[in-house]
């Protein structure tokens, strides 16, 4: 019989893959255009670096080599049940959000030559539903990874990205888009409905 360690390890590994798999060809895609803005170096490659760390470097580590033993505890069949179903609803998440973005995602603080606002499909509801799809993607880690380092990393690694760049991406959509963009943010929330 399969442990819970070895199917939170698993799910895990599975879910930065379906991550990946899903992102890919919206990646290659993005670098080969033409940009308007680009805010990605220095502060935003930083915040980047440090979320990298929580939602990848340190669980995978866990995951590869059991390390840092010292802060394991024993699974739980419950944390599993919502990790998985967090892990699910964020890989949905994240098509959903790449399906409406198309070719005006990026990685970063960019924006396109010719870059249009997204108010449409998961975007009609939530300014920021990527950034809700990395929140459930961080909490699906630290429910999987019975590990009080690898576990929550995630949740602290891209919540230092998520409060320090929130601030300056609406920035600059305010910059790009003007009126248009205060007209969407009246009737939008940031990441969660009814709440934020």
């Amino acid at each position: 019989m399969i442990s819970l360690v070895f199917a939170g390890k698993l799910f895990w590994l599975l879910h930065v893959i379906g991550w990946y798999v899903l992102r890919r060809p919206f990646d290659r895609r993005a670098r080969k255009s033409s940009l308007r803005v680009d805010r990605k170096k220095g502060a935003d490659s930083i915040r980047l670096g440090i979320s990298l760390m929580g939602l990848g470097i340190l669980p995978a580590v866990y995951v590869f080599t059991g390390q840092p033993a010292f802060a394991s505890y024993a699974p739980s069949p419950w944390l599993f049940a919502l990790g998985t179903v967090s892990g699910v609803s964020a890989l949905i998440l994240f098509r959903l959000t790449h399906k409406a973005l198309g070719k005006m995602w990026s990685v970063s603080l960019q924006l396109k030559q010719d870059h249009k606002l997204v108010t449409t499909g998961i975007y009609k509801r939530l300014r920021h539903p990527m950034y809700s799809a990395f929140w459930l993607m961080a909490l699906a880690q630290a429910l999987l990874l019975p590990n009080y380092v690898a576990g929550p990393a995630g949740l602290l690694g891209f919540g230092f990205l998520f409060f320090s760049r929130i601030g300056p991406e609406e920035a600059m959509m305010q910059e790009a888009f003007g009126e248009e963009y205060s007209q969407y943010r009246t009737h939008t929330w940031r990441v969660l409905p009814y709440i934020y």
